[in-house]
């Protein structure tokens, strides 16, 4: 069923209910909403007066706001009202801005509770109708004619609705509009209203439009950007400045030749500007504090570079940019901003440290740059390097402690300059690496009680020393694990830096419990101690220990990775290997914690170098088939590598975009402790950013190579031993040559059952490795009795599965089974009230049938009867004879009121003759005027 079967057939239940409610007296809410939009939409439609029209589309804009009920009788019955609306009253802004807002807000969503998965969603039904209704498309692209050509202060609803139905048409027919692109960036400098609008609509238009983002740099819009935040006051401004950073950053995207552009002709100079902080650097509202994330979402960008169709072209882009943003002093603002500012919140915080990180990966000079740099003030100053670490070691925030490690991880990595298409070079920063493993040198005892706030003036080695050791005194082992972390970059890939640290001792916390030990050693006991951890108030802290362990395990494995030294240290002691081995097959640990493990394990065979007993390669898969068993052993691979962990991990991508709607929520940026994880992951969620996709690779690769050293140290003898049991020496009385024979014959017999020995071990592990690696793999039976064993608990397992996917499958089936007997029930129902309606209905039919026989009867009865029609002549002489009765009374009154005047006129004269006037001439002319109208009156009667 597509999206517009769907929507009618619920808007057909929907008006049954409607109905049948009306019908049979149940008053329901459908109902209502479905008669109040009805009504709604008649004044609309049929209103005279403007005022009533436009109060009815208020009201109807607020129901439709409110319940998805009348969103659905909306969309049933009210777009062809509303299209009329924006179609034939243009003129009327009101009415035009109700019928967008209410067009909006039937495409808007309301949330009101989690609902079933299949429940319709009025607003996707909506939208899909509205862009098929017809001329929606024309009509909505000729009013943003009209806005962009007479201003039409209407855009903002019309925006959002473009972009609710049609976004990609929008951004392919605005090219069609003349001049529009350029009429649109002309309001960019309109006055303050317009320009805010249009911002808006440039921000919905160049997301993903590449020929608009074109037109829109060479209508000039850095300088117009760039000006406007000027004008709105920097980061200190309001959410047109976020507006304005988040079309820059649409432009700047993926985008090498933009980028290019504006480093060669503005420079990076304007953009830096806006991270100084002016006036009080404490005051940091929501508002300046989306705004500075969305100017280092800009400078990251410039850092990304731009799509890798031309791998070199981008490189060499990065590199320019990286190295001019240096040379602007933009590290001096990001040191300020994220490390001096006590008072920055903690998302910006974390947005700077990740730009530090990237703004000195692979590159050379701004490696040094960060390495020689310096915080504070004379007399109290130390590297910048240093206050990051102490930032690591003491904040409060997991989040804070993730994007300050992300700096030492992106200090001391190996990264990949691909200078042209052909000339790549990888770049490691081994010299930084060696000047940071060489201020390790551990504190005197008693320094090691002071706190990290009064740990000033020391070495960048001693304070993570400080950090590692933390916990013996307060027993939080919080600190140790991040100071595990940024020493676990330290040592990667640098064989002498694993050297040097190896030579590193620690003083035992009480001197009466022995000399001094490795750090190696005391890394270890730290793991073991992270499973008995307690919280203050005697519970398990379960929250750190779940990230405590791996991260231990992560340094470990980098530790001992290709270093035979650091692996003959770590067996120097026995506690180590039997620690791992409990590790591996406690069930109470995760799956990523004992994969973990066993590849620790494995690391101890595989650059095992030693040849005493008990601690060769030998001895240690002796001891995992004993105690573990390689079956068991190379299973945990499979779970680690199944882990949401290690299976969620992808390359390193770009963040979620800053827009108005995620600013907010990435403003607030919650500490990983308090955002929903995922069901399947039964790791804490920090781990999803210590391992990167480089180490999960990394240890995809040591695990083939354990299992191929496993089989070959098990498919060799231990050691070659001479063994003289008592029957070889020479019997009394026999001769040489009988002597001979009898040991040639024992020894080609012995050669025999070794052979058949080496090749049943070897047959052995090939087995127990598929049999790991896959989890499912099939072999052929052997002849060993071990081989049938492996294959049977294969199947066992297998079977397993396969049960419990059956009783899954049953009960999806029961569930599926109620929910059709409840289809049905509620099927019946519709039926039965569909037939009282039809049956309503027939009888409604029946009455009119029957009224209309019976005014058909009444016609045919009159119309053929024996009534004697009356006599017209008698009638109108009656009429006559009253009608000249009437008129003689009307006359003799006329004649008697003539009377009156005539002598009232008669004394009027010989009053005026006593008085001297001239009686004729006062009286000439009256006739003539009063005759005037009797000729217009007998006009009257001629054409009557």
């Amino acid at each position: 069923m597509d999206l517009v079967s769907g929507y009618k057939a619920s808007i057909r239940l929907y008006s049954i209910y409607g109905v049948v409610g009306l019908v049979f007296g149940n008053e329901n809410s459908g109902s209502n909403e479905d008669s109040y939009v009805e009504r709604l939409l008649d004044r609309i439609s049929n209103d005279v007066l403007v005022d009533d029209r436009r109060n009815a589309i208020a009201e109807l804009q607020s129901v439709v706001a409110e319940t998805c009920a009348a969103q659905l009788a909306l969309g049933a019955m009210g777009f062809p009202v509303l299209l009329s609306v924006l179609k034939e009253e243009r003129d009327d802004v009101e009415m035009v801005r109700g019928a967008l807002e209410t067009l909006v807000n039937a495409l808007t969503p309301i949330s009101h509770g989690k609902g079933p998965a299949n429940e319709v969603q009025p607003d996707l039904m909506n939208s899909d109708l509205l862009s098929k209704e017809a001329d929606s498309i024309s009509l909505l692209l000729s009013l943003l004619v009209r806005i962009l050509y007479l201003d039409f202060n209407t855009s903002d609803n019309l925006d959002i609705l473009m972009i609710s139905i049609f976004p990609r048409m929008l951004q392919e027919a605005i090219l069609t509009i003349p001049r529009g692109m350029t009429r649109l960036m002309d309001m960019l400098m309109d006055r303050e209203v317009i320009r805010n609008e249009a911002l808006l609509l440039l921000t919905y238009l160049t997301r993903e439009a590449e020929e608009i983002q074109k037109i829109v740099v060479f209508e000039g819009a850095f300088d117009k950007i760039f000006s406007i935040i000027k004008e709105e006051g920097g980061s200190d401004g309001g959410v047109v400045v976020q507006d304005c950073l988040e079309l820059l950053n649409n432009l700047l995207r993926k985008n090498v030749s933009n980028q290019v552009l504006l480093r060669e002709t503005m420079g990076f100079d304007p953009l830096i500007s806006i991270l100084k902080l002016r006036g009080s650097t404490y005051s940091f509202t929501q508002q300046k504090t989306i705004n500075l994330l969305s100017v280092l979402e800009t400078i990251s960008l410039l850092m990304m570079g731009g799509q890798e169709v031309e791998p070199g072209k981008d490189a060499i882009n990065q590199l320019k940019n990286k190295t001019v943003l240096v040379q602007r002093k933009v590290l001096d603002h990001l040191l300020m901003l994220g490390v001096e500012s006590q008072w920055a919140p903690v998302a910006v915080r974390c947005a700077v440290f990740r730009c530090i990180g990237d703004l000195i990966a692979g590159n050379p000079k701004n490696l040094d740059a960060i390495s020689s740099k310096v915080l504070g003030e004379e007399p109290l100053v130390e590297p910048a390097l240093n206050s990051i670490l102490r930032i690591i070691l003491r904040t409060s925030s997991i989040q804070e402690f993730v994007a300050a490690d992300y700096v030492f991880k992106r200090f001391c990595e190996a990264s990949i300059l691909r200078c042209s298409a052909l000339a790549i070079l990888d770049y490691q920063n081994s010299d930084g690496q060696k000047m940071l493993a060489s201020t390790l040198i551990p504190q005197p005892h008693s320094m090691t009680h002071a706190p990290l706030e009064e740990d000033v003036n020391v070495s960048f080695g001693s304070m993570l020393l400080h950090g590692l050791t933390l916990s013996e005194h307060d027993g939080d082992l919080e600190a140790s694990c991040r100071a595990a972390s940024v020493l676990s970059h330290v040592l990667k890939d640098n064989i002498q830096c694993k050297e040097r640290v190896l030579k590193v001792e620690l003083e035992a916390p009480t001197p009466s419990l022995g000399s001094a030990e490795p750090l190696l050693h005391r890394m270890v006991k730290y793991l073991a101690l992270a499973s008995s951890m307690k919280a203050k108030d005697g519970k398990s802290s379960t929250s750190v220990e779940l990230y405590v362990q791996p991260i231990i395990l992560k340094l470990l494995v980098t530790w001992l990775a290709n270093c035979p030294n650091a692996v003959q240290s770590f067996l120097d002691s026995s506690p180590p290997l039997t620690y791992l081995v409990e590790l591996v097959s406690d069930t109470t640990t995760t799956a990523c914690m004992r994969g973990l493990a066993a590849v620790l394990l494995g690391e101890c065979v595989i650059y095992n170098k030693a040849t005493d007993k008990g601690k060769d390669a030998f001895s240690i898969v002796d001891a995992i088939s004993q105690k573990i068993g390689l079956t068991s052993y190379f299973l945990k691979f499979d779970e680690l590598q199944k882990s949401f962990i290690f299976s969620s991990i992808k390359p390193t991508e770009p963040g979620k975009l800053l827009t108005r709607s995620t600013a907010a929520s990435m403003a607030e940026n919650e500490d990983v402790e308090n955002e929903p994880s995922d069901q399947r992951n039964e790791d804490h969620p920090i781990l999803s950013s210590m391992f990167d996709s480089q180490f999960v690779n990394f240890v995809q690769r040591l695990e083939g190579d354990i299992r191929e050293s496993i089989v070959d140290v098990y498919s060799h003898p231990k050691s070659k031993v001479a063994v003289v049991p008592a029957e070889l020496e020479q019997k009394g009385g026999e001769i040489d040559g009988e002597y001979i024979k009898r040991l040639k014959s024992f020894v080609e017999k012995q050669c025999t059952e070794i052979q058949d020995l080496l090749n049943r071990n070897s047959s052995l592990a090939e087995d127990l490795a598929k049999t790991g690696g896959d989890g499912s793999a099939w072999t052929e039976p052997r002849s060993g009795g071990a081989s049938e064993r492996i294959q049977v608990e294969t199947l066992r397992r297998d079977l397993h599965e396969v049960t419990q996917r059956i009783e899954i499958l049953k009960k999806e089936k029961a569930k599926i089974e109620s929910e059709a007997s409840l289809y049905r029930t509620v099927a019946g129902k519709m039926e039965s009230d569909l037939k009282s309606l039809s049956d309503a209905y027939n009888s409604l039919e029946q009455l009119n049938f029957q009224l209309d026989k019976e005014v058909k009867s009444l016609k045919s009865s009159s119309g053929g009867g024996a009534v004697a029609a009356p006599d017209l002549e008698v009638i109108k002489e009656q009429a006559r004879e009253e009608a000249q009765k009437e008129s003689e009374v009307e006359l003799n009154d006329l004649l008697v009121c003539l009377g009156q005047e005539q002598s009232k006129v008669e004394k009027l004269s010989a009053r005026l003759m006593e008085l001297g006037e001239d009686v004729d001439q006062l009286l000439e002319g009256i006739g003539e005027e009063i005759g005037v109208p009797e000729d217009d009156g007998e006009d009257d009667e001629e054409e009557e």
